[in-house]
């Protein structure tokens, strides 16, 4: 297997995210699924602070015509999905750098389901929440398949039970192997962190 560069790739990582407005969290997982290891922790920006309402593009949106409305987002997407991309080629860079070829990445996912069009999610306050969520993780999955990584998505909710399973260990242990992840990297390691570990340590395992 070959990482960026020609260079021989000593093993395999895999990216985990975890979105917010405006930013994501982000853990690099590599080694192998029985002895993972945690090489890169870092912020991904999504918004771009030039767009004024960036940060929450929907409620920005909600004060606006349709028309209006359709035009600031469609900018907002490819400013976020461009800012995305360009963390995501940085860190299968760093990870290439490193020794490890990136095999893929898991987002998390959230549990709303997205309201039938545009016009009906500006009059919804949940739904525009929703729409938020999905906005900034749409930008984060495009970028890794951009930069030709295969993406996993799982809801937040379900990723502990889920990923226990897949890994053939209790959710207890799995909790307790994420804290543990972050002793080899320092602090800050919380629980963004420990969600986009677990996130990429199930990716390691079933992006083989």
């Amino acid at each position: 297997m070959k990482a960026a560069g020609g260079m021989k790739a000593a093993g395999r990582a895999a990216l985990g995210f975890r979105s917010h407005s405006g930013w994501a969290a982000m853990v690099v997982v590599a080694g192998s699924p029985g002895a993972p290891v945690v090489i890169e922790r870092r912020r991904v920006q999504t918004a771009d602070s030039r767009i004024s309402g960036s940060l929450q593009p929907y409620h920005a949106a909600k004060e606006m015509q349709l028309a209006e409305a359709e035009a600031f987002l469609d900018r907002c997407v490819a400013a976020s999905r461009r800012m995305a991309e360009t963390a995501v080629r940085d860190a299968v860079g760093e990870v290439a750098g490193k020794g490890y070829a990136a095999a893929g990445a898991c987002v998390l996912l959230g549990s709303g389901r997205p309201a039938d069009g545009l016009a009906a999610t500006l009059r919804s306050h949940p739904m525009i929440h929703t729409a938020e969520g999905d906005f900034f993780r749409d930008a984060l999955k495009t970028a890794c398949e951009r930069c030709g990584l295969p993406v996993l998505g799982v809801k937040e909710k379900e990723l502990i039970r889920h990923a226990a399973a897949v890994l053939g260990v209790t959710a207890d242990h799995l909790q307790l192997r994420a804290t543990e992840l972050g002793r080899g990297i320092g602090p800050p390691w919380r629980q963004d962190e420990k969600l986009c570990a677990i996130a990429g340590w199930f990716a390691l395992r079933e992006l083989r």
